[in-house]
């Protein structure tokens, strides 16, 4: 398999700004128990996603809705799944059947006693040589964001904002 120059892969330029390809916006209110974690509602600033939070039962919640963990792994599965097709897309091999499973676990920080999150990623590859998809696998998570954002660390500014500023 022929080494990929991952900076050939071209994106459509996008005009969020500031080197932005897109810029996604949610907003949650905490909903009846005042908590957006319990009982809180997710919306997108463009109306694309409106959606109910509940705390899972193994966290001591009633469930009925989603999490944020669910959020986060359905995020990071669809993102790798992303790379690794436009990679193989990019490289002409058929990536037919491609899984992409990702499981968020929500626990103890060992160091502060607080929260964190670890996140397992599991790829199927159906008829792909296994050399071949292992390439494609250290490739996605060289390009996926997601995954950086978990090995790097990511850009986090929190802002207080007066009631009724953006």
């Amino acid at each position: 398999m022929k080494p990929v120059a991952l900076s050939s892969i071209a994106l459509s330029s996008g005009s969020a700004g500031d080197g932005d390809l897109y810029v996604a916006s949610v907003s949650v209110s905490g909903g009846a128990a005042g908590h957006g974690r319990v009982s809180g509602l997710a919306r997108s600033d463009d109306g694309a996603l409106e959606l109910e939070l509940r705390m899972p039962p193994e966290l001591g919640g009633h469930g009925g809705g989603t999490n944020p963990e669910q959020l986060f792994a359905a995020g990071y599965a669809a993102c790798f799944h992303g790379s690794l097709i436009l990679l193989a897309t990019h490289r002409g091999i058929a990536a037919d059947g491609v899984e992409v499973a990702v499981s968020v676990h929500f626990g103890r920080d060992p160091s502060d006693g607080l929260f964190m999150l670890a996140a397992h990623v599991r790829v199927r590859m159906p008829g792909i040589p296994r050399v071949t998809a292992a390439e494609l696998v250290r490739n996605a998570e060289r390009v996926c964001p997601y995954t950086k954002m978990a090995r790097q660390g990511i850009e986090s500014i929190v802002t207080l904002v007066e009631h009724g500023e953006g």
